[in-house]
């Protein structure tokens, strides 16, 4: 598969994304974990590699299996509610 350069900076904004999984970027690219990785590596400046992995390394919410959470997106719960483009008051 090749990938444009619109996809390859989307990628990278998801793998540097805290609360998005790999497995999202492998169900809308069909690149796996390790394929992230080596893209990174080729991308990115060696430092700026060094910090986004020490940054994801063992980070739960980086793998769906380690999340605490099961469906849809993480949610703060001192997040407020937004509808009908007015932030709703509790």
């Amino acid at each position: 598969m090749t990938l444009n350069e619109r996809d390859i900076d989307r990628i990278i904004e998801m793998a540097w994304e805290d609360r998005t999984p790999f497995e999202a970027i492998t169900f809308q690219f069909g690149l796996k974990e390790q394929e992230v990785i080596e893209l990174m590596r080729r991308e990115m400046k060696p430092s700026s590699f060094r910090m986004w992995r020490a940054r994801v390394q063992g980070r739960a919410t980086k793998h769906k299996n380690k999340r605490t959470f099961d469906k849809g997106r993480f949610k703060c719960s001192r997040q407020r509610t937004i509808t009908n483009n007015s932030i709703s008051k509790r």
